[in-house]
């Protein structure tokens, strides 16, 4: 029976690969779409927006959003490839301002994306509003363009021409700019939008900053990953007994560890996300049991890389440190339970059902989910942690990460050190957050389903969580490989403990 199961097993892998193989062949990733396909997307695209999306017209006036939404359709006159039709959704969505609001490419093409190994723009930069340093050259026999080099202009355009074209197509909350330098800074960023809007060319004239300061021009090639892969020396292969590797690390401890120092009595604490399925009630409690044992003074949170996830369980953390009752939402609510065009709307029924328990229609005509917005939730009393807090944030901090920092900014014993949050100090459209599949070029955007109200006093700022004090990477901190962040905090608790720091 285990020969049967094992030849059959073999045979179904062939014919798994040999089918995806053949799919991945037969997949054109410049089809063009017709006017009228894409036009018939792009209405249920509006009207789907207008119908459910909570913020449609919170930072942007209906007349402003009427004159986004009719302009993108005037440019849809000829046939389009799934990229161009995305862009034009994605320009769309920005104007939202919306960071959950975003637009991602077809199930296919996305497969395709993730299997094909394209020639890619060769630096990923750090990006400010005025400059840009180098933070990886993939063209690694490069010595010109170093790690910290200064960059100040890519094939002609400016650093700000650069930034004010490719925030059109990146979603942010309200008005706040740093998430957007942020998702320009993460990996793979830039070279991505400048594909996607710009278009790649074989070679690229950077403009940079020499050792004097002087600016001068130097033409990079593009970076063929297939190309690099065919140049490396053949990697011999050991003869005889192959030891045995060293167990790797779980993956659990990338997304969530935690490290003592015992000679500061401080502890490090990095969290990657709040998601499901990553066991951090258990490394929440476990922690902070052992931070009890150990009579640990100074806690340091790093959520500068945490985009979100459940809020259960960013509750869970903010009630081990708030030292008195806190709530999560002055409001939350929704437009509507149903849609007109459930079937392109992922697990709508089911949200149907589950709304019609959680929320109740009030005389704003609005459906609130009414527990979050009367519950409070008190502070855990086992083994919660009464010294400093130092909570270390960044653009990239978002969602979820937002209600955890804004439920403890102010707090006498909690410093936010870092940059200001990607997420909203105001709240946010998230919550239940389903993918809508439009049906003729099978484009999908994210459509957040209920309005989240943090702070009402905070909505007209339209601003991040700001930092108590200010830590941000510069071109020196990344020559040296210094993390500014994390270094400010060190600082502050050395002097604290009355050390000297060199």
């Amino acid at each position: 029976m285990r020969q049967w199961f094992s030849g059959t097993t073999v045979i179904l892998s062939s014919m798994l690969f040999i089918g995806c193989a053949s799919s991945r062949k037969s997949f054109n990733p410049d089809r063009k779409f017709s006017a009228v396909q894409l036009q018939q997307d792009y209405t249920y695209f509006r009207n789907i927006l207008e119908e459910s999306h909570p913020s449609l017209y919170w930072f942007t006036s209906k007349d402003s959003m009427n004159h986004y939404f009719d302009a993108a359709y005037q440019c849809i006159q000829d046939s389009m490839t799934e990229p161009q039709f995305r862009n034009l959704l994605a320009y769309v969505t920005t104007k939202i301002r919306c960071g959950h609001t975003t637009v991602r490419f077809s199930k296919k093409y996305g497969d395709y994306l993730d299997t094909v190994r394209l020639p890619v723009f060769p630096l990923h930069l750090k990006v400010w509003p005025d400059s840009m340093s180098v933070i990886t050259n993939l063209n690694r026999k490069d010595q010109v363009l170093k790690r910290g080099t200064i960059v100040t202009h890519v094939n002609g355009m400016s650093t700000s021409q650069l930034t004010n074209t490719f925030f059109n197509y990146i979603s942010g909350d309200g008005y706040i700019e740093t998430g957007k330098y942020q998702v320009l800074s993460n990996r793979g960023s830039f070279g991505n939008l400048y594909r996607n809007v710009l278009g790649l060319t074989n070679q690229f004239a950077i403009t940079y900053r020499d050792n004097y300061g002087e600016e001068r021009e130097t033409v990079v090639p593009i970076y063929d990953p297939l190309a690099d892969t065919l140049n490396r020396p053949a990697v011999s292969r050991p003869t005889g007994r192959v030891p045995r590797q060293a167990p790797q690390p779980p993956m659990l401890n990338a997304v969530r560890n935690i490290q003592i120092d015992t000679t500061l009595s401080s502890a490090y604490m990095t969290v990657n996300t709040f998601g499901r399925g990553n066991k951090l009630r258990g490394f929440f409690r476990r922690s902070f049991r052992e931070l009890k044992k150990r009579n640990i003074r100074h806690l340091v949170i790093d959520v500068r890389s945490n985009g979100g996830g459940d809020a259960g369980i960013s509750t869970k953390l903010t009630r081990y440190l708030a030292n008195k009752r806190f709530k999560l939402a002055d409001s939350l609510y929704t437009p509507s339970r149903k849609s007109h065009y459930s079937k392109y709307i992922q697990w709508q029924p089911a949200y149907w059902v589950m709304m019609q328990f959680v929320t109740r229609k009030h005389k704003d005509g609005l459906y609130h989910f009414g527990y979050f917005e009367r519950h409070y939730f008190k502070p855990k009393e086992k083994n919660h942690f009464n010294g400093d807090i130092y909570i270390i944030t960044g653009g990239n901090s978002f969602s979820a990460t937002t209600l955890f920092a804004g439920a403890l900014k102010g707090q006498e014993n909690v410093k936010i050190v870092g940059e200001e949050t990607g997420g909203g100090a105001y709240g946010n459209s998230a919550w239940m957050i389903p993918d809508v599949t439009l049906p003729n070029s099978g484009v999908r955007f994210r459509l957040p389903r209920f309005r989240l109200v943090m702070n009402k006093d905070l909505v007209k700022e339209g601003r991040g969580i700001m930092p108590d004090i200010e830590a941000a990477p510069t071109v020196e901190t990344i020559r040296q490989g210094i993390d500014p962040k994390v270094d400010t905090v060190r600082k502050i608790i050395m002097q604290k403990m009355g050390m000297v720091h060199h």
